[in-house]
């Protein structure tokens, strides 16, 4: 028996869609993240589920359309994110698992926070002015960690 990718455990793309959908509605209601997003593309949305996509070891449609972690880096060059915004946005994407249908076994969300944990804290140094991340690193992929799913 094969251990799922979390993307397939969670339902593929139509799953993460679904949780940037939920996701989104909440930052622009959000008075600490609006301010952030106010100006985001109509594609922002489709593009943060290609990222978790393939994030979570489903297809590379990020890096193959958009450019992978080079494209990624850009979007938070410079922008000069607070503690309190990474801690927000964390909290609400966590948030919208439930309601956007996401699997709710303790394994998968661990996992599943843990990325949002380390992805934002990552995202958040490399957007201080002076930061210099590496310009070419490739995009993770995110595992089950220390908790794969229980399969009986």
């Amino acid at each position: 028996m094969t251990t799922p990718t979390l993307y397939e455990w969670a339902g593929g793309h139509e799953a993460l869609r679904r949780l940037t959908e939920v996701f989104y509605d909440r930052v622009l209601e959000d008075p600490v993240l609006a301010p952030v997003f106010a100006h985001m593309s109509e594609n922002h949305r489709e593009h943060v589920a290609l990222w978790l996509g393939e994030v979570f070891r489903g297809h590379s449609r990020y890096t193959d359309e958009l450019g992978g972690y080079p494209a990624m880096l850009s979007h938070h060059l410079n922008l000069g994110l607070t503690e309190e915004q990474r801690a927000r946005w964390a909290a609400l994407i966590a948030a919208s698992a439930d309601p956007a249908g996401l699997p709710d076994d303790p394994e998968f969300r661990s996992a599943f926070v843990a990325y949002v944990e380390w992805g934002t804290r990552i995202a958040l140094a490399n957007s201080q002015p002076g930061a210099t991340p590496p310009p070419k690193a490739p995009v993770p992929h995110w595992g089950w960690g220390e908790a794969p799913p229980y399969q009986p």
